[in-house]
């Protein structure tokens, strides 16, 4: 499964989104080395981050960044409009088992931007971390930006990434008004392992079997990190020749590791004759 799916409580006023990745999770964090504190946080900022782009109207790119003061300095995610996600998780210690949450974040916030490719123009959000989590965080800005009571359910293992949204929507005449907290409640049951076993229709049928549930058209979640590489060619053309040169000279090629993918860069004597002819 590497699928995000929504749904709709039909005679209610509430709908939702469940998400499944399998083998685009496994690509996410292959190598990263990420502890089961991290792998969790980097996983409900993915989810929602998915959640978020599913709802893009045009071309561009929706990104989630927290950043703090913590251990983790940086928890980054990028979703593109067609569902190609990339992220990675920049820390600057060594995290324990026995770390909590502001060992790990310290005080810090996130930021939501959202890119429009057609217009060149972007829109940023900042939301203050919730000392309760990420998970809170997010709801309080569902609150918030979009005035939706939301409540979110993630789970994450190295195989994979789950997670269900629920939202409120704006009411409707003849709702039933005690169905956000019946469904709430039910949705509250799921557990880690349900979550990231069952697909969409098992785990609604399993939570919601007495509820009339509408499941749309599944769309696919892939793992895409494209080598942007004039960028770090930049990167050796600003340190200057002479520099350049030396390094090369010094350690035999030039190896400049790219983050977000998680992969090296390695460039010798004739990408530096490349790079400096342009002067």
């Amino acid at each position: 499964m590497n699928n995000i799916q929504r749904f709709l409580f039909k005679d209610l006023n509430i709908r939702g989104q469940h998400l499944s990745i399998n083998q685009t999770w496994q690509s996410l964090i292959e190598d990263r080395g990420y502890t089961t504190q991290v792998r969790q946080l980097f996983g409900e900022l993915s989810a929602l981050a998915i959640m978020l782009a599913n709802g893009l109207k045009h071309k561009g790119k929706l990104t989630m960044q927290y950043q703090g003061d913590g251990v983790v300095s940086l928890l980054l995610v990028e979703v593109t409009h067609d569902m190609k996600i990339r992220g990675m998780v920049r820390s600057d210690g060594v995290i324990k088992e026995s770390d909590n949450l502001d060992d790990i974040l310290g005080e810090g916030q996130m930021v939501v931007t959202l890119y429009n490719a057609q217009t060149e123009h972007s829109f940023q959000s900042l939301i203050p971390r919730n000392s309760l989590g990420l998970i809170p965080t997010f709801e309080d800005y569902f609150s918030q930006s979009e005035q939706l009571d939301s409540k979110l359910w993630v789970s994450s293992t190295k195989d994979n990434l789950s997670a269900m949204l629920i939202q409120k929507m704006p009411e409707i005449k003849n709702n039933d008004e005690e169905g956000w907290n019946r469904i709430t409640a039910l949705a509250s049951t799921t557990t880690d392992e349900e979550l990231c076993s069952l697909d969409a229709e098992q785990l609604l049928h399993r939570l919601f079997h007495e509820e009339t549930v509408q499941l749309f058209a599944q769309d696919e979640v892939d793992y895409e990190c494209q080598q942007d590489r004039k960028r770090f060619e930049k990167i050796i053309f600003d340190l200057g020749e002479e520099d350049a040169r030396n390094l090369l000279k010094e350690r035999g090629e030039i190896s400049i590791h790219n983050e977000i993918c998680n992969e090296h860069l390695f460039f010798n004597e004739q990408d530096l004759d490349r790079i400096f002819s342009k002067q």
